[in-house]
C-alpha cells in the first residue's frame, strides 16, 4: 500500500475510513505542490477540526473539517464544481414531476449534484451545480451575505428615486429589503446587486417600484463571473475559484 493512504480505520457501525496524508489532499484540492502545502503546515496556516496540524498528519477527507487562513477548503475526492450559464425555460432543480426541463440535464450525470440556490424557470444565467454540502450551505444561507449581480430589462426606466428606493430596500410581502446596488447600464435596463435570496426577488423590488422584467440575467456570483460561457454551456470550476467562493463565505455579513 502506498505511505500516502493509511489502514482503514473506523468503527463497525459506520465501515472503515481511509485516511490520506493531509499535504496530498490539498495538494489535489489546488493549493500547490505538496512542498508548498508543507510549508502552510509548518507555518501553522492549517487547522483540522480546529486543531492546528503538523506535518504528520493524516485526514479522513470525507469527515475532517480543514481550514487554510481560516477559510473552509472541501477535500473529499469526489467534490466537483459546475458553473452553468442556465438558459429561460429551464427548471432549477433536480426532478421534476412534470418532465419538464431540468438544470441537472444540463451537466455531465457521472456524478450526483444539485444547484446552489434557484433560478426561476424565466430567469437566465450563472448557477453553480455541485456535491459540495458545505459550501452550498454558505453559499445560500443569508447570515453570510454572498453577493448576486443581476442585469433585468424592464418595461421602463427608472428615476433616481426608484433606483434610491431599490437601494435602501422596497417592502415586500415577506417584509423589507436590504439595501442593495443599483444602477442603470442603458435605456429600460438596469444592474441591481443583492445579498439576499428571496424567492423571485429582484422581480419583486422591480415590480415594487413600479415595472415589469422583461428579461433577467444572473451575471454574477460572489466574485465569480464568466461572459465568455453561453446560454445552455457549462465548465468545471478552477480550484481557484472554488477557493475565492470558500473565501467570500468565511466572513458573515
Amino acid at each position: 500500500m502506498s505511505d500516502d493512504v493509511s489502514e482503514p480505520q473506523g468503527d463497525p457501525a459506520t465501515g472503515p475510513n481511509e485516511t490520506v496524508k493531509l499535504q496530498k489532499a490539498l495538494a489535489s484540492r489546488g493549493y500547490g505542490s505538496r512542498r508548498i502545502v508543507e510549508d502552510l503546515i509548518a507555518e501553522g496556516r492549517i487547522t483540522v477540526n480546529g486543531t492546528i496540524a503538523d506535518l504528520g498528519r493524516r485526514i479522513d477527507a470525507d469527515n475532517d473539517a480543514v481550514e487554510v487562513d481560516g477559510v473552509p477548503v472541501g477535500v473529499a475526492a469526489d467534490l466537483v464544481w459546475f458553473l452553468l450559464n442556465k438558459p429561460g425555460g429551464v427548471l432549477s432543480t433536480a426532478a421534476d414531476t412534470h418532465d419538464r426541463k431540468t438544470v441537472v440535464e444540463l451537466v455531465p450525470d457521472d456524478v450526483r449534484v444539485w444547484p446552489v440556490g434557484r433560478l426561476d424557470m424565466d430567469t437566465e444565467g450563472l448557477l453553480i451545480m455541485t456535491n459540495d454540502g458545505d459550501l452550498t450551505h454558505r453559499l445560500t444561507h443569508p447570515s453570510f451575505g454572498v453577493t448576486k449581480e443581476y442585469i433585468a430589462e424592464l418595461d421602463g426606466t427608472p428615476s433616481r428615486a426608484d433606483l434610491r428606493q431599490l437601494r435602501e430596500g422596497v417592502e415586500l410581502e415577506d417584509g423589507i429589503t436590504a439595501p442593495a446596488k443599483a444602477s442603470i447600464v442603458a435605456d429600460r435596463i438596469i444592474k441591481i446587486t443583492i445579498h439576499e435570496g428571496r424567492n423571485r426577488q429582484v422581480r419583486r423590488m422591480c415590480t415594487a417600484v413600479g415595472f415589469d422584467v422583461k428579461r433577467l440575467v444572473r451575471t454574477r456570483i460572489g466574485p465569480l463571473a464568466d461572459r465568455q460561457l453561453k446560454p445552455g454551456e457549462w465548465r468545471r470550476l478552477s480550484f481557484d475559484e472554488v477557493r475565492k467562493l470558500n473565501e467570500a463565505t468565511t466572513v458573515s455579513a
